[in-house]
């Protein structure tokens, strides 16, 4: 008798996924590219570690890659860099050189 009400608990199977998966879990920084109109495409940088401003560090951004950008508040993500072109790599290469994050934290998603 004591297994058949163990059969009818809920059993979740991707309980411990969403947990490892989850971003607050990892502290890993996400850059993603999304496809505007045309040839046209926005980067986006999520994930960026709170003891850094974001503000300065979009306008260092614009400074060096020659390009536009802004930040977007995110109830669930906080703060989100939005840039425009595809500027994936160069963030990376950044963040990784100035010491901001280490290559095994940047996750980079897109074509």
């Amino acid at each position: 008798m004591c297994r058949v009400l163990q059969l009818n608990t809920p059993f979740d199977p991707f309980a411990d996924v969403e947990e490892e998966n989850s971003p607050k879990a990892q502290n890993l920084i996400h850059l993603r590219i999304q496809q505007r109109n045309g040839r046209k495409t926005l980067t986006t940088l999520q994930g960026l570690p709170k003891e850094y401003d974001a503000k300065k560090i979009l306008k260092v951004f614009k400074k060096e890659f020659a390009c536009n950008g802004t930040v977007v508040e995110n109830e669930e993500l906080g703060e989100v860099l939005q840039l425009s072109g595809d500027q994936r790599l160069k963030i990376a290469e950044f963040l990784v050189k100035e010491e901001i994050a280490k290559k095994a934290n940047i996750k980079v998603h897109g074509f």
